[in-house]
């Protein structure tokens, strides 16, 4: 009988600790002056970004050493890296964005079912993954731009398909990852989720050189390293929730068994899932489109990592400023949503201006630190400057994009989230190529983000038109009830 009421006072205040630091991160969410807090989850955020873009550009660079075919191999995999991150995006930004509003809204039982939900439906889809890349492997690295077909060419397809067996085995603990990393940042817990993913890129950095050259691995140590801080980074991040760290709690028992919370989580994170995966079709594309071009596979790889950065920069902040967006929108701050999208969207257009310029005087060297021919080197620079000419425009449509997901309006943010490569980029990679060649193909990445920037625009006058709607009719119902 004692027993009993001793576990009963533990659960008690183990629920007690829980809603204390509820009503703390409540406070803090919607309290805190917008600059500060936007600053203090965006920067974490966006190392987190970073670091998940870093780890392919690590094994590329280490790789670089075993020749030109290795790195176009690495790069033939980032496509399956894209598709893996595609579903971990898919679960961990739907998971977060409704976390995010459930916490706004009071109602941690429900965001526990949501994130467990996601947690474990991520890992059952990163194992089928892993099934059917192994089982499928030599079609699936042709698929996504291997050349097969004779002499040095055979060296490049072998290559992926040893360095892909290992990224497959990471690709559940890769699925998982995110919704860790998203649920972590729908808390406002920006700074945890950044110790896991920092400390799986230092070790796989680390682990990188050693295993390559150190223990003559070859391409097969980069896969392996990779997979090893994968699966570390994901220890780490799940020891956040198992130790009481967080308000929501990951438990097996609270998975769903309403097809409805699937469905609210996949529909949230859609918008995710069409912007990872046609990064992917999009790298195919390329692939297939550079081709004829001596050096340029390996080179636009190599450019494609380095916008990846800039890319992680941009929706990183963007990310960071997600959670504040769905806790004030939720608790009707409509003033503090405003305040937020404003000053997110200056701070990242600042910050993506400086990294352009740095990108656009240093892009030779930039090459030349990858070891790449003279050809190579040529190519890839002039890539990167045309793309850096649009790249402080790119917060814009991530914003958006990001602001439409998290208050719900699923239409508009699929819509805004397939623009940038669905809408703009695949058509300028089919046209652009036929009608001026190398430079066509140099020339996309720009001429998709100038066009994605005006798209944004007009979606963007609309939100706030509907913020404007909506803190009218909260000041009535204010009104109203004070009268009665």
């Amino acid at each position: 009988m004692n027993t009993r009421v001793k576990v009963r006072k533990t659960e008690d205040q183990i629920e007690a600790e829980i809603a204390e630091r509820e009503r703390k991160q409540f406070d803090k969410m919607t309290k805190t002056p917008i600059a500060r807090l936007v600053i203090g989850l965006g920067i974490p955020t966006m190392l987190n970004m970073m670091v998940t873009s870093l780890y392919n550009l690590a094994d590329t660079y280490f790789v670089t050493g075993l020749g030109q075919q290795a790195t176009g191999a690495v790069n033939v995999v980032l496509s399956l890296m894209s598709i893996i991150q595609a579903i971990g995006f898919t679960f961990g930004m739907g998971s977060g964005s409704i976390v995010s509003k459930l916490l706004g809204a009071r109602k941690r039982e429900e965001a526990d079912q949501v994130a467990s939900t996601a947690f474990f439906t991520a890992g059952a889809i990163g194992t089928l993954i892993l099934v059917l890349g192994m089982l499928f492997l030599s079609p699936l690295m042709k698929l996504l731009g291997a050349p097969s077909e004779s002499g040095v060419e055979i060296t490049t397809l072998a290559y992926a398909k040893e360095y892909s067996t290992y990224i497959l085995i990471a690709a559940p603990f890769m699925c998982m990852s995110f919704v860790l990393n998203n649920v972590l940042r729908a808390e406002g817990k920006a700074v945890l989720s950044m110790a896991g993913l920092v400390s799986g890129a230092v070790i796989n950095v680390v682990l990188d050189p050693i295993l390559i050259y150190g223990a003559d691995m070859g391409i097969a140590g980069a896969g392996i390293a990779t997979c090893i801080s994968q699966i570390i980074s994901f220890g780490i991040l799940l020891t956040m929730f198992l130790t009481g760290k967080t308000v929501v709690r990951m438990r097996f028992r609270r998975i769903a068994r309403q097809f409805t919370v699937y469905f609210d989580v996949i529909a949230t994170g859609f918008p995710s899932f069409c912007r990872q995966i046609l990064a992917s079709l999009c790298t195919v594309m390329l692939n297939w489109a550079v081709k004829p071009y001596d050096g340029a596979l390996a080179a636009l790889g190599i450019v494609q990592k380095v916008f990846m950065v800039a890319f992680s920069i941009s929706l990183g902040i963007g990310q960071g400023y997600q959670p504040v967006l769905g806790y004030n929108h939720s608790a009707k701050r409509y003033d503090r949503v405003r305040g937020a999208y404003i000053f997110t969207a200056i701070f990242s257009m600042s910050l993506m201006t400086v990294f352009a310029i740095a990108c656009a005087i240093f892009a030779p060297q930039l090459m030349q630190a990858f070891n790449q021919t003279e050809n190579a080197t040529k190519i890839g620079a002039l890539s990167l400057r045309l793309q850096c000419i649009c790249m402080p425009l790119l917060p814009v449509n991530f914003m958006i994009s990001i602001t439409y997901q998290t208050v719900g309006n699923k239409g508009i943010a699929s819509l805004l989230s397939v623009s940038r490569q669905g809408l703009f980029y695949i058509p300028a990679v089919l046209i652009l190529p036929k009608v001026a060649g190398l430079i066509g193909v140099q020339s996309c990445q720009a001429v998709s983000d100038a066009f994605s920037f005006l798209f944004a625009l007009p979606f963007t006058y609309l939100f706030f038109k509907s913020l404007k709607k909506l803190e009218t009719e909260s000041a009535d119902s204010v009104e109203k009830a004070e009268n009665e």
